[in-house]
This record gives structure tokens, sequence and C-alpha cells, in this order.
């Protein structure tokens, strides 16, 4: 027999392994060859090469196995009607397309174990399940929609996959579109299941085209106990944007999401936004909840943002000394033989630091406090450089200054790391720390240097404009973790307050029992079968045939509160709990709802609230929040799909994020 001039040899005997029942055995010329039967490729049929070569073959041969003719006959198809090229790449002389590697093919399952051992002959490829497959992975890590337009991207997906028709952009957007409708759906249904309140956390974000967003999120502590958020939404504000479409935008939000009954609190990331905005969400939902007492624990603040713009005035007020030491620190570090000479001068000096010399990163102010701390240490070798600019010389006055703010510095970073470190920051971490800057603002107020009392005297003008408006939030949750209860406030008060602290202390006594009232009440009518909003109240109006609910009103203002309150005082009565590192206060509450069925329902609600609303990436950065180019292009609808669907994803696939920076993703960048 010959087949193009090639002839097939008969098999001698001593051909006897099982593979050559899947091969022809052809010599053309001098050469052997192996004609594979299933497939026609042609491997080296020397009697030196062995069977190794031959065995591998079978094992990645596709035509060997029973697969659905209708797709190898697409697959060949859209082979001939686009053949992929890429410049710069060389494959071995004489490779054809049929010998690139062809991979399992397998279907994949979301339950399925990672060791689990897939029956080839049985998978089945499925081009929408991998379309949305690709759209997903796309939304999960942050990849550019136009990725799947790159060559390279074609050339790898064609060589792993030969039957996946790789889609364009626009097809891409549209599945990711399809993605964030089904998931938006299963966040509402769980958020309409909620069985606690929801704070909602607005931060603003810009763009490198100067447009502004507003992120919303959702913080809630699950019916596992457990501290959750969710971005809602990720909307495009209006160039020209007032407090009135902000006001707009956050409603809508509430709206559409059909939670504006179940709001606890609204935090926001600007501790000087408008009151006007907070006014306007406590109007349009105050038919469907009362203001707890007095809408004070409505209206929060972020406690990061506040401190990073009081870090902010002490940055501008050391402006010109932080512009003479970094030029010293660079003239130090500019050539060997200068630090050479500078390290003779700490000889010289006795100076006896570990510390690097360091220049800092204007945007991130926890850098400038590493550059300040280390340079005061270095403060008399720097003063013996010889050749130093004296323009770059400081005087000792703003040494001083230099080295009283790095103190205030210290202390802001300390409690910044402890807000942004905290793997589950509920808002019973937030009142000591903010009671100690408190303390110290009011005693760096009474410096005798006239520099340092003004800037200080700025920075507490500030503080206390965010303490007007979220002590009694902070107080309340502190008091509810029972480590501390009542007495906490008691001594930080009366360091504050001093001669006026029992009249403070009362004011938050009366807030609590009062919010507490509420939550006793709406209890009673829910056990009663009233599904009514927290603080809402029946109302003889509602029928005129029942004229005794404003009686019911009263039997549960006089009665059940009375009951409940004595629940409230008993909690409060009560020894603390011991303080230990390994404490989680929502295991506490969990354990003992049964103990303090209505007070460890309001537990749950204010110790989710979001005291701040700033990431640890991003904690000691001076710009906002910047949306990353390769979103910019999109359509609104597609970026706030594609971030709040990235959101989504990741908490189910528990996915961090990066290893080195959540917002390092196309979603943050840092500006000034």
């Amino acid at each position: 027999m010959e087949v193009a001039n090639e002839t097939v040899i008969k098999k001698p005997k001593r051909l006897t392994s099982v593979v050559w029942n899947h091969f022809e055995r052809v010599r053309k010329a001098d050469l052997c060859y192996a004609v594979c039967v299933h497939c026609n490729k042609k491997l080296s049929g020397s009697s030196n090469s062995g069977t190794t070569h031959l065995r591998n073959h079978l094992m990645r041969c596709l035509k060997r196995f029973n697969y659905d003719v209708s797709q190898l006959l697409s697959a060949k198809k859209r082979k001939k009607e686009s053949t992929l090229t890429i410049a710069n790449i060389s494959y071995d002389e004489g490779q054809r397309k049929e010998e690139y590697l062809k991979p399992t093919i397998v279907k994949y399952e979301p339950e399925q174990r990672k060791d689990e051992v897939f029956n080839v002959q049985s998978s089945w490829f499925d081009q929408d399940r991998s379309r949305l497959d690709l759209a997903r992975m796309i939304i999960l890590h942050g990849y550019p929609l136009a990725m799947v337009e790159h060559v390279g991207f074609k050339v790898f997906v064609k060589n792993l996959q030969p039957l996946f028709d790789v889609v364009p952009n626009s097809t891409v957007e549209l599945s990711c579109m399809e993605i964030y409708g089904k998931e938006r759906q299963k966040v509402h249904d769980m958020l309409s299941k909620l069985q606690g309140r929801i704070n909602l956390a607005v931060e603003m974000w810009s763009s490198p085209e100067n447009t502004n967003h507003v992120c919303m999120m959702a913080h809630y502590v699950g019916d596992d106990w457990k501290l959750q958020k969710k971005i809602l939404n990720f909307v495009t504000l209006d160039s020209s944007h007032t407090d009135d479409l902000l006001s707009g935008v956050i409603i809508k939000c509430l709206m559409d999401w059909d939670i504006g009954s179940k709001l606890f609190a609204v935090t926001l990331d600007d501790f000087s936004t408008n009151d006007d905005i907070v006014l306007r969400i406590k109007e349009q939902i105050s038919e469907n909840k009362s203001r707890l007492s007095n809408g004070q624990l409505l209206d929060v603040r972020s406690a990061a943002h506040v401190l990073n713009s009081i870090v902010q005035d002490a940055m501008e007020a050391l402006r010109v000394v932080l512009q003479k030491i970094r030029g010293t620190v660079r003239y130090v570090k500019s050539s060997q033989s200068i630090q050479g000479k500078f390290k003779e001068m700490v000889l010289q000096t006795g100076i006896n630091s570990q510390k690097n010399l360091v220049l800092d990163c204007p945007i991130r102010w926890n850098s400038t406090y590493l550059m300040l701390e280390a340079a005061i240490e270095y403060r008399n070798a720097f003063c013996q450089l010889p050749d130093l600019d004296l323009d770059l010389a400081l005087s000792d006055e703003e040494w001083e200054w230099a080295s009283s703010i790095t103190g205030y510095l210290k202390l802001f970073v300390e409690i910044i790391n402890v807000f942004s470190s905290n793997k589950c920051p509920t808002a019973n971490i937030y009142f000591p720390e903010i009671c100690h800057v408190h303390i110290q603002l009011i005693d760096w107020c009474k410096s005798p240097d006239n520099f340092l009392s003004s800037l200080a005297a700025k920075m507490k003008a500030k503080f206390d404009k965010y303490w007007s408006k979220c002590s009694l939030s902070l107080a309340v949750a502190a008091i509810l973790d029972p480590r501390f209860k009542m007495k906490l406030v008691e001594y930080y008060y009366s360091q504050i307050y001093g001669s006026t602290a029992l009249e403070r202390i009362k004011e938050v006594s009366d807030g609590l029992k009062e919010l507490f009232n509420t939550y006793s009440i709406c209890s009673t009518l829910m056990d009663q079968g009233s599904a009514l909003p927290l603080g809402s109240l029946p109302s003889s109006s509602n029928d005129g045939r029942d004229r005794l609910k404003g009686f019911d009103k009263f039997l549960h203002e006089t009665s059940q509160s009375q009951t409940a309150i004595s629940d409230l005082e008993k909690y409060l009565d009560e020894p603390v709990f011991p303080r230990n590192c390994n404490f989680n206060i929502l295991n506490w509450w969990r354990v003992h709802t049964p103990r303090y069925p209505i007070l460890s329902m309001m537990a749950r609600d204010v110790l989710g609230t979001p005291m701040s609303t700033v990431s640890q990436e991003s904690a000691f950065h001076a710009g906002g929040r910047v949306l990353d180019s390769c979103r910019c292009p999109l359509t609104p609808e597609t970026q706030q799909a594609l971030i709040c669907t990235q959101d989504w994803l990741r908490i189910q696939s528990d996915d961090p994020g990066p290893s080195s920076s959540h917002y390092a993703l196309p979603l943050y960048v840092e500006t000034n």
C-alpha cells in the first residue's frame, strides 16, 4: 500500500506494544513515521525512538475520543475562516497548527472539588458558560474590557481551547451587565430578608477627568452576627452637582434597594458636608421611621477623615520647615562623599540612632512623619554639615516646632492604624481613641508657644464640629461593649469636661434610654404581629373603628418600656466583662441574645455603624479615591456594574484582592 509515495510497512512481530494499535508505520525515503489513525498526525516511527512519545500523543489526541461532531466541525470552520497571527512569535519550522497542544476539555461545576478527577470522555464544552466565566474573571480582578481584543490574549485562548469563540469587547460588556443584574437581585433579596438594620456609608470619588462620583455602601451585622458590607451604587455626578443633587442620589439609592425603612444611620466621609443633606434624608424617610435620639444617631461622619483633615492643617502650618528638612535630607543622600561626612558628624556629636534618613512621599503623610522622626534625631549632625545651603538651615525655634508636630503626627498615625487595621471595625473601638485625641487637643492648646497654640486651636475647632455630631453615637457604641459600659464614658468625660462632666454623662444616658425605649416598643409591636419599622407607633387615625389604638400606645410607653428599661439597667448594673485581646464583641452579643433580647437587637445595629469609611491602604492618603483611567471611558451604567459586581463576587470568593493593595486594582490610584 502506498500513500503519496509513502510505503506502509507491515509491523514485524517485535512491535508488540498496544500503542501500535493506534498507529500505521510508514516509510518515506530513509525515514520512518508513525501516523495516528485518529488524526493522521505524523510522529517519529524509528525503532530507536521508542513509544513514549506515541503514548503521550494518544493521551492528548482529541479525535481519539467521542466528542460532539458538530463542535469539531464548527471549530474547523472557524479555524479556516480566521487565522491568528502575532508578530515576533516563532514556532519550530514545519510545525502544523494541528500540533498545538490541545488541553483536556472539562465542564466547570462550582461545587466540584479541586482534587476531583474529571472523565474526559463525558466532558462537554459550553460556549455560553465560558463567555460568562471570562466576564466574571474580568469583573473580579478588575481587568480592562479591551483585553479580549488583544492579540496575545486571542492566541493564548485559541491554543488553550480551540472550541472557544473569542467574543468582542461589546459582547463582554453585555455579559458583565448580565452578571450584574443577576448578582444585584441576589443582594436585594438578601437585604430584604435581613433581620437587623442597615447603615449607609457615602464616599466621594473623583477621576482623572475631574468627574465626581459617589459610592454608597451598606454596612450591617448579618444574621450570623458577622460584620458585613456591600457596595450598592456607584453613581456619576454632574460636574455642577449641588447638595440637593447629592441628597437626591442617596435617597434614590434607598428607594431602589427598598431599604429606607431599614436605615439606621448614614455615614458621610466629609465631616463638613452640609447638614441639609442629612435633613433631607430624614424628611424623606420620616413616614417610615422616627428620628432616633432627635436624629443624632442618624448623622455620622467618618472619624479617619476628620483626623486626616486635622493632619493637613498641621502639614500646612509646618510647610516651610518641611521644605527645609526635605532639602537637607536630599542633600545628605545626594552623594557617597556627603553621606560619609554626615556619618562623621553623627559620630562626633554622639548621636546613637539606628533610624535611616528617608525622603517622604508628600501625598502620604505617614511617610512625612517617618522623615521628621528620623531628621529630629540627627538634628545636631545636620547643624554641623559643611557646605549646607544656608536656606536649608533650620533655626532652633523651627526645630522645636518640628519636634512638637512630629509628636502630634505620631498620635494620629497610631490611632488611624487602629481604625484601618482592625479586621472587624465595630463601632465600639472608636470612642476611646477619639476621646484621647480630644484630651490631647485640649492639652496642646495650652502650649506657651503662640505658633503651636494657635495651630492646636485651629485643629480643635475642626474636631469640635465633628464631636458635636458624633459624640453620642461613639458613646452609645462604647457602652454596648460589656468590657466598658458606662464606666468608660465616665472616665473620659471627667477628663474632657471637668466640672460639667455629670451633665454630659446624663445626656448620654438619656440618649441611650431613649433609643432603647424605641427598640422595646418596636419589639413588642412585632411580637403582636405588627410589622412596623423601628420607631413607628400605631395611630388612632389609621382605623376609626378601633377607638383604643391610642390606649395601645399609652400602654406600651408606660408598661412595656418600663420593663424593657429594667433590662437595660440589668446590663449596666452587672460587672464589666474582663478585658482581653481576643474578645469578640459580636460573638458576645450573639451568645447573650437570650438574656438581653431587645438590647442585643439594638447592639447589633449600633455596632454595625461605620464610624470610619477609610481602608487601610488609603488611610494616610492626602487625596481622595480616584477612579482608574481604564474605567473612565465606560458609560456610568457600566462603571457601576463593574465596581458593584466586583465587590459582590470578591466577597463570595473570599478573595481580599491583590496582596499589595486592595485599591491598587484599577479602582484606586494615588493623586495629590
